[in-house]
């Protein structure tokens, strides 16, 4: 029951790295792979050893989708906000160039946020 309403309340939830690339196998260039996916709702949030890409479903159906890809070299920074003492969720903003406002998502407290950070600091940190 929690996860309905964790749904209905906008937390993101990780979901079958397996799935999400087999259902986006058009989506993905021939040498990437999903490192790690997340769904928000309906929308899904995709981290790629290439890109991150973000996935808006539209309509009452879901049929219609908005895709965008973010090349990790866009992303300018980013900040984790995690949950406190009456918090249930954690929170990701994450600036994109060209952008004034952050991308942000809300993730549920049973997903490692720092798991999360530390997937996208290796793609957006240079060596």
């Amino acid at each position: 029951m929690m996860g309905f309403f964790d749904s209905l309340m906008g937390n993101a939830s990780e979901i079958s790295v397996e799935q999400v690339e087999k259902d986006f196998a058009q989506v993905l260039a021939k040498s990437e792979h999903v490192e790690k996916a997340y769904k928000l709702i309906r929308d899904l949030f995709i981290f790629t050893n290439k890109r991150l890409i973000l996935v808006d479903k539209q309509g009452l159906t879901g049929r219609k989708m908005d895709i965008h890809s973010i090349p990790y070299k866009s992303i300018t920074h980013f900040s984790i906000e995690t949950a406190g003492n009456f918090d249930m969720d954690a929170e990701l903003k994450i600036w994109i160039s060209g952008l004034h406002d952050p991308i942000e998502k809300q993730f549920n407290k049973s997903l490692n946020i720092y798991e999360l950070q530390s997937v996208l600091a290796a793609y957006v940190l240079p060596d």
